[in-house]
């Protein structure tokens, strides 16, 4: 899968159909977002997020791909996604699984919302 499609498989998992959304992610997927119970599991990864209302608005920035053996792909990126008047920021990172000719499933996908250290001082010199 060329870098472009990879983008644009990434992307339809933020704003494609639930239908949709479960076709791409395996049902031995693993996920860890950002809210209970943190980390799923197979169907129940798969469910937790095909249910929820589709973005409309999706940006990457800082989007990496790697590809560290035959059929596997791993992204990671910063997202900013709207929908409505509700907005997600999160860095993510997604594993992808080569089945056969032009079929991928997602078989690890984690979000982490932008971390904030209190107190840091920045050094220089």
């Amino acid at each position: 899968m060329d870098d472009d499609r990879v983008w644009s498989f990434e992307k339809s998992l933020w704003d494609g159909t639930p239908e949709h959304y479960r076709e791409l992610v395996d049902e031995t997927c693993l996920m860890v977002l950002p809210h209970p119970p943190f980390v799923l599991s197979g169907t129940q990864a798969i469910e937790a997020v095909a249910d929820t209302t589709r973005w409309t608005e999706v940006a990457f920035s800082k989007g990496q791909i790697a590809r560290p053996q035959e059929g596997l792909i791993v992204v990671a990126y910063h997202i900013e996604a709207s929908r409505g008047d509700e907005t997600y920021q999160a860095n993510r990172t997604s594993t992808y699984r080569w089945l056969s000719h032009e079929v991928w499933r997602v078989i690890q996908h984690q979000q982490t919302p932008p971390l904030v250290v209190q107190g840091a001082v920045e050094k220089t010199g």
